[in-house]
């Protein structure tokens, strides 16, 4: 137990480390997050008055408020075709709204900072009004949110362009998905290129706020444990999971134009790919971690026609029990036949010398046990046990990085238990719960990244190239299922889906980490 202590000790202390510069915190008692002033600045939402803005970006703002990083004179901007709707209307809508999440503290003093625009953005007229009330305070940071369907993409960036806010400061965030395919995210990035330079342009993926998510780029790089250990010689396989326990609910029309691989593996599950994959990078900057990132997405082997059927899994719920409730299947929750899936597996791998023959699990899908997102990375097992089987069987140890819904790290390894009556062993978890051990609130990942658009830090946002990499290889796959004409496997609401996707990875010898925390 001693040892187990020091080496506990040891990569806390490591870790704990890493993370106050990591995150800019400041030693000593005060343990709350820092950040350094910024300007006053406008935020722009368009579709201001929808699910994202209400449920993500405008908590977000408040919390972001409330630590003192939206500083007087500050605006949020809510923009929507809604004709007839005053500021003051969309300030009660916002207090309802974020009142019922329970979001109370200094939402009286936040509310005011709120103003509402009415303005059909397909259309030229009232594009004029809307840029002067924008222009008047000046030249400032501006930030436009585009929390709307890509159709319109490019007719906002066009009419801001026109107009005189695209100049200066202004920066624009692009919501996925950032086209279906290849060809339309091409042309969709062309067209926001003619208004908005590529410095200028942010290409959210959410989950790359995620504490987790960025402490990995620590743990790997800020510790000698890790990084010597990370390649294919000491590493077994590697999990990613991001498991939903909803359904489609009132996202029917745009998922199931869309399903699980567009929605969620073509960007949310590659870039913790990338990350838990690429290079060490010769810089802590945006550009040379992105670099590493793309490398890695170009090295992944391709899935197609050829091998499609045997490297990935389609699933489509049925009706089952899910958080304890009778729940539809996904036909019976869009009212129509589909053949879209809701559930993908994928076996990748990254084919260079540090990955060579190590298999990356992918797994995604909806109404699944329970809500959970993690990455799982597996080592290989000691090449001869010394202990009698009296023992007990040795497991491999085990690097869990959950980012949804208690972030936080475990590492699990084979300890002796306490006591006499001879050498028995048990496998372990040193358990790092961020709340816990770094003693801060939980910060939404919208809060952070939206703090580093205004200060215009494009680290956590994805580049063009990596968008479009990341199509080209999820084009194959997609191509591959619509030739086959096979209709996805049906699994039950509230289990880990198809039969399938347990062979996919058991027949390999191994199995997924849905029990081992």
């Amino acid at each position: 137990m001693h040892c187990l202590y020091l080496l506990r000790k040891t990569v806390n202390c490591a870790v704990q480390n890493v993370m106050w510069y990591f995150f800019g915190i400041v030693t000593g008692v005060d343990m709350t997050p820092h950040s350094a002033p910024v300007e006053p600045f406008d935020l722009v939402i368009f579709g201001g008055t929808g699910d994202l803005a209400m449920r993500k970006l405008l908590p977000a703002l408040l919390h972001r408020f409330n630590d003192g990083q939206m500083p007087p004179g500050s605006r949020v901007i809510a923009v929507a075709r809604d004709h007839g709707f005053s500021s003051a209307q969309y300030r009660e809508r916002v207090q309802q709204a974020l009142s019922g999440k329970g979001d109370h503290a200094g939402l009286a003093d936040f509310l005011p900072l709120l103003d509402f625009h009415a303005l059909d953005v397909t259309s030229a007229e009232g594009w004029q009004s809307f840029a002067q009330e924008v222009l008047r305070v000046g030249e400032r940071v501006r930030v436009f949110y585009l929390a709307t369907s890509p159709d319109i993409f490019v007719p906002i960036c066009e009419g801001l362009h026109s107009h005189g806010l695209a100049a200066g400061q202004s920066r624009v965030v692009i919501e996925k998905p950032i086209g279906r395919d290849l060809a339309s995210a091409a042309r969709i990035n062309d067209a926001v290129g003619r208004f908005f330079s590529e410095q200028q342009t942010y290409r959210i993926d959410h989950y790359l706020g995620k504490e987790t998510v960025q402490n990995l780029t620590a743990l790997r790089f800020g510790n000698a444990l890790f990084e010597p250990l990370w390649n294919a010689a000491h590493i077994d396989h590697v999990q990613i999971t991001v498991a939903e326990t909803v359904g489609v609910e009132s996202r029917g029309p745009y998922y199931d134009k869309s399903g699980a691989l567009r929605d969620m593996v073509q960007n949310h599950l590659l870039q913790l790919l990338c990350l838990v994959a690429m290079e060490p990078p010769a810089a802590f900057s945006a550009d040379a971690i992105r670099d590493e990132k793309l490398k890695v997405l170009r090295a992944l082997k391709p899935i197609d026609a050829s091998n499609a059927a045997q490297l990935t899994v389609r699933g489509q719920y049925r009706a089952g029990a899910a958080n304890g409730q009778s729940a539809p299947g996904y036909v019976e929750e869009l009212g129509q036949p589909s053949d879209t899936e809701t559930f993908v597996a994928i076996k990748a791998e990254v084919a260079n010398w540090r990955w060579a023959g190590v298999p990356f699990y992918l797994r995604t899908g909806k109404r699944m046990p329970e809500r959970l997102s993690e990455i799982v990375v597996t080592f290989r097992s000691v090449p001869h046990s010394i202990f009698e089987p009296s023992a007990g069987p040795l497991q491999s140890n085990k690097l869990v990085l959950r980012l949804q819904p208690d972030e936080g790290v475990k590492f699990w390894l084979m300890n002796k238990v306490p006591g006499p009556g001879g050498m028995r062993l048990r496998h372990v978890a040193m358990d790092m719960s961020f709340a816990e051990t770094f003693n801060v609130r939980h910060v939404d990942a919208y809060e952070r990244l939206l703090g580093d658009v205004v200060r215009g830090n494009p680290m956590l946002f994805m580049r063009r190239d990596e968008v479009e990499a990341g199509w080209r290889w999820a084009d194959q796959i997609l191509a591959a299922w619509a030739n086959s004409h096979e209709a996805p496997n049906p699994y039950t609401a509230g289990s880990w889906g198809p039969s399938a996707a347990v062979a996919l990875i058991e027949r390999d010898g191994r199995t997924w980490n849905d029990d081992a925390g």
